[in-house]
C-alpha cells in the first residue's frame, strides 16, 4: 500500500515570510509530531499508519515509514544472522594462495595480525575496527535495542542509547567496502598466483547481502516511537 500518509508542509520563521508564505504556519508543531525526510529534509506531520502501509515523502518520494507487525522480528533475525556470519568470516580461512607449488591459507584475523610491527600496528587496529569490531558492536546494539520489541515486551534499559550507538556506527561499518576491495585485489592477483576462495569469503558476501536487507527493513521512526 503506497500513499502519502503524512501531509507535507514547509515551515519558516515569521521574520522571513513573503506574500506567498502568508498561508504557511509560522510556528513548528511539537518535534515529536514531525518526521524529516532523510533525502530532502522536508518536514511531515506524523500520523498513525495502518498495518502493512508505507508512507513516502510528498516531495521526493523516498520511503519514510513502514508499518509492519513483523518488522522488528525480521530485523532481529537478520541481525543475528549477520552476527553469526561475521564470526564465521573471521574464524575460517579467507583464501588460499599458491605460487610455484607452494600454498598458504590465511584468515581475516591472521591478515590483520600480520601488521603488528611498528607504525603498521595502527593499520592493523584500523582494519580490525572497521571491518570486524565496529560491525559486531553495531549488530549487538541493534539486537539489544530491538530484541524485546520483537517479542512484544518493553524495551530494555538503555535501549535508546544502544540504538543511537547503532545509528552512529552505521557509516563506519565497512565490511561491504572490504569485500569490494578484496575482489578487485583478487582479480589482479589471479594472473600471477593460484587463488582458492575460502569459506570466510562467502561468509563475508552473505554478510553484505544480509546487512543490506536488514538496513532496508529498519524503520527508524517506528523504532524510536516504540522505544519511547
Amino acid at each position: 500500500m503506497r500513499g502519502p500518509l503524512y501531509r507535507c508542509e514547509i515551515y519558516r520563521c515569521g521574520r522571513c515570510t513573503t506574500s506567498e508564505d502568508k498561508a504557511l504556519p509560522n510556528a513548528l508543531p511539537p518535534l515529536r509530531d514531525l518526521v524529516a525526510c532523510p533525502q530532502c529534509d522536508t518536514l511531515h506531520n506524523a500520523a498513525r499508519l495502518p498495518k502493512g502501509a508505507r508512507a513516502h515523502c510528498k516531495r521526493c518520494g523516498i520511503r519514510l515509514v513502514t508499518e509492519s507487525p513483523t518488522a522488528f522480528a525480521q530485523v532481529v533475525s537478520l541481525a543475528l544472522t549477520a552476527f553469526v556470519l561475521m564470526v564465521a568470516a573471521v574464524s575460517f580461512p579467507f583464501l588460499e594462495l599458491g605460487v610455484a607449488g607452494k600454498y598458504n591459507s590465511i584468515s581475516v584475523l591472521q591478515a590483520v595480525m600480520a601488521f603488528n610491527d611498528g607504525i603498521a600496528l595502527l593499520l592493523a587496529f584500523a582494519v580490525a575496527g572497521f571491518i570486524v569490531f565496529l560491525p559486531l558492536l553495531r549488530l549487538g546494539a541493534i539486537i539489544y535495542a530491538i530484541g524485546p520489541l520483537a517479542r512484544n515486551k518493553p524495551a530494555r534499559r538503555g535501549a535508546k542509547a544502544a540504538f543511537s550507538l547503532a545509528e552512529a556506527l552505521r557509516p563506519w561499518s565497512m565490511a561491504e567496502i572490504f569485500i569490494v576491495g578484496v575482489t578487485v585485489a583478487l582479480i589482479k592477483v589471479a594472473g600471477i598466483a593460484t587463488v582458492t576462495i575460502g569459506p570466510a569469503f562467502w561468509a563475508f558476501c552473505g554478510l553484505v547481502v544480509v546487512t543490506i536487507l536488514k538496513d532496508q527493513l529498519i524503520c527508524r521512526y517506528s523504532i524510536w516511537r516504540a522505544l519511547e
